[in-house]
């Protein structure tokens, strides 16, 4: 009979309005989660009666049902806050999280450390990202970012820099003399190095003008910082010569003396490189680094790769997701680089709760990377993306849900009235 199938039509349309209602419902309850992506009930017909057998037309349809739940993968407002592990990724992609339940994802950028210095969500699963090596670079291995050593190790200084000017108007007239060596060189300046234990020498380095073009150099140190040097003296712990070519670019360099044994150090003779430019003599072009011209002496530059023994002052996300620390001596190290995972159908990842989501067959496998690097997301530090619900547009679908129940909820009872009619005919 026709009228009990409107019955049962209109039970589908009850059933399908409600579960919409539960979208629109959860939908309104995360529109302050992180990273919070809105869904969309779809809805699909039943599947419908022929009233004329395999014939095109006359059917009659057999109700709704919920045909997916979708959600609307827009981007979300990036609001900057002020924490320093807070992540937004604008753009395609999720972070990777590693936990008791295996590897999920997830837009929710809050993340902290945890007492055993990893960095997790607030649901305790570790944030997976490139790990860096001893020197800073980045390195294609996927692990769990850690808070480093809080303290790390001092670097004796291997290479020194210096770009200076050597008067060309000098005439080389002073013999140099240990005892008074301000006085018998053309020019002076200081620079400070590190040994193998982080303690930190001032060299001043006194320049003699030995010939047209020629200059010698010295490095000095107070005999208190010289292994077995007496305090007041002053210990010469390099000797070179560098030589410029007419136009006033360094030709060649030289160190033919070397002699640094600092007191502090943890072994003798320490090989550090003077390094006054890219000479011509070397394959360079003699312009960057020392020149002789005809103006005053002067120290440009100068730079040195050894540092003392330094903790962290400061840790900070940059916009590729690089975690650099400062340390108290100086230095900065890029400690670990955020991964985010690409997936080809991003729609179908399996929601699991915590604002985590994991691999399904129909979302493909995640492709690891970089942020901004093959259709990848970018990276926004000190920010956090907030939820795409827009409350407007919900409650309108809400009233619209509620209309539809309301609508089907009449199908039912107006049915109900015509089978009491039929009960009534007997009577």
């Amino acid at each position: 009979m026709g009228v009990l199938s409107s019955l049962y039509t209109g039970v589908s349309g009850l059933t399908a309005q409600g579960e919409a209602l539960g979208v629109v419902g959860d939908n309104i309850a995360n529109a302050n989660t992180t990273g919070f992506k809105a869904s969309r009930a779809e809805f699909q017909d039943i599947i419908s009666k022929s009233l004329k057998g395999v014939l095109g037309g006359n059917q009659i349809g057999r109700g709704t049902k919920v045909g997916a739940v979708n959600p609307i993968l827009t981007q979300g407002n990036v609001d900057a806050t002020d924490k320093v592990t807070d992540l937004a990724i604008s753009g395609d992609g999720y972070f990777k999280v590693k936990g008791s339940d295996g590897e999920s994802f997830s837009r929710d950028g809050s993340f902290h450390f945890d007492k055993e210095g990893y960095l997790t969500t607030n649901d305790n699963q570790r944030v997976q990202g490139y790990q860096a090596d001893e020197q800073g670079t980045i390195l294609n291995k996927v692990a769990d970012i850690k808070f480093p050593r809080a303290l790390i190790p001092a670097k004796a200084t291997k290479e020194v820099k210096l770009d200076l000017n050597l008067d060309s108007r000098m005439e080389p007239t002073k013999k140099f003399d240990k005892k008074d060596p301000f006085a018998t060189s053309h020019y002076s300046t200081g620079m400070e190095i590190y040994d193998s234990q982080g303690n930190k020498h001032l060299v001043t380095m006194f320049f003699n003008k030995i010939e047209d073009r020629k200059w010698e150099y010295r490095g000095l140190i107070d005999g208190k910082e010289f292994l077995g040097g007496k305090s007041g003296d002053l210990d010469e712990v390099c000797k070179g010569v560098v030589k410029f070519n007419v136009d006033g670019k360094l030709e060649t360099q030289e160190m033919t003396d070397s002699n640094f044994n600092f007191a502090g150090g943890s072994f003798q003779d320490q090989k550090i490189k003077i390094n006054f430019g890219d000479a011509i003599g070397e394959g360079g072009t003699g312009i960057n680094g020392t020149k002789q011209y005809g103006r005053e002496s002067d120290l440009i530059t100068w730079s040195q790769d050894g540092a003392a023994a330094g903790t962290i002052n400061n840790l900070s996300f940059n916009d590729e997701g690089v975690l650099t620390a400062l340390y108290s001596n100086g230095e900065a190290r890029d400690l670990a680089q955020i991964a985010l995972a690409k997936f080809e159908n991003p729609e179908a990842l399996f929601k699991v709760g915590n604002n985590r989501l994991k691999e399904s067959r129909d979302s493909g496998q995640a492709a690891l990377g970089s942020a901004g690097r093959s259709g990848r997301g970018k990276l926004f530090a000190k920010s956090l993306e907030r939820s795409t619900v827009d409350l407007a547009a919900e409650f309108v679908n809400l009233i619209q849900n509620q209309r539809g129940f309301q609508a089907n909820a009449k199908t039912i009872t107006t049915t109900d009235e015509l089978l009491n009619e039929v009960i009534q005919l007997k009577r």
